[in-house]
């Protein structure tokens, strides 16, 4: 496989780090002051990424639901109303990108429609992700290829029939894969993470990565000893918060372990070539008998 470079210091693929995405999502809940705390705390637990989602309400909400009343932490509302208050605009997003800038993280995002596409790409993103929701929806998947930018497909709630079609749609220069199952959270029995070595058995040149959304992290860390090239969580500061993804998220302690774990167990694969490792010496020489092939003893 050869490694999608995303910028000149960082590549996703075999033989990388693993690519580690904190999904803020929309667990912002509409306050920039809230983003920053989470771009804080990714950052201090070794995440090389945030993301965001970016949605125009008017085009994502069916209208049949636009005037559902809805209680939210700001009062009851239209469902509309509360999907417009949880979206940054031009102001929000300026402000992200200038400090995880300074922050030294990658941020990108979600874009769940056209226009939301022509929003990000004034800020220059290193890389897109398409939701698991926008897999089928060709017109966006041809908006986002039309970039020229790297970007993450992903898989959950799909058959591996629509997977192959959306595959064959935009081709595999510059994509990712991830696995997913869109249950929020998802149970053990239906994380299904077998399927990374299906799709990379589908697609050898291309990077497979995960996107999880279970409550606990022993699995996302056996996502990676499975070979996943990149990693995303949802993440929140707290997941008793108010909103529809925090129950599914990682909190700022949990993520930080999660991190380490994952480069521990980086390190733990190694190369798969048997070696004496100058360490066991010492245990080699007190411990083991010397004996021959044929099993008799040396030295007497």
């Amino acid at each position: 496989m050869k490694p999608i470079e995303i910028k000149k210091s960082r590549s996703i693929g075999t033989g990388q780090p693993t690519y580690i995405i904190a999904e803020i999502g929309i667990n912002h809940n509409g306050s920039l002051d809230i983003a920053k705390q989470l771009i804080d705390a990714a950052v201090h637990a070794g995440c090389d990424a945030v993301k965001f989602q970016k949605r125009t309400p008017e085009l994502c909400v069916p209208k049949d639901q636009w005037n559902i009343e809805r209680d939210t932490p700001w009062g009851r509302m239209s469902y509309i109303d509360y999907k417009r208050k949880t979206e940054f605009g031009l102001e929000e997003y300026s402000a992200i990108d200038d400090y995880c800038r300074i922050k030294g993280i990658d941020w990108f995002a979600s874009c769940w429609d056209e226009p939301s596409v022509d929003f990000i790409e004034q800020f220059n993103p290193l890389l897109y992700k398409l939701a698991s929701a926008s897999l089928t929806d060709l017109p966006l998947l041809a908006k986002v290829k039309a970039t020229g930018k790297p970007f993450m497909l992903s898989t959950g709630m799909s058959t591996r029939q629509e997977i192959e079609q959306a595959v064959r749609f935009v081709g595999l220069d510059q994509v990712m894969i991830a696995h997913s199952t869109s249950a929020y959270p998802c149970p053990p029995q239906e994380l299904n993470l077998r399927m990374i070595h299906t799709l990379q058995a589908m697609y050898p040149k291309t990077p497979i990565g995960y996107s999880g959304h279970e409550t606990g992290l022993a699995t996302t860390v056996a996502a990676v000893a499975l070979g996943a090239c990149f990693i995303e969580r949802h993440f929140t500061l707290d997941r008793a918060t108010w909103g529809s993804d925090h129950a599914a998220s990682v909190e700022p302690g949990g993520m930080a372990k999660l991190v380490r774990d994952i480069r521990d167990t980086e390190q733990a694969l190694g190369d798969g070539v048997k070696q004496v490792y100058e360490s066991e010496l010492g245990p080699l020489k007190r411990l083991r008998r010397e004996v021959t092939y044929a099993g008799e003893r040396t030295g007497e």
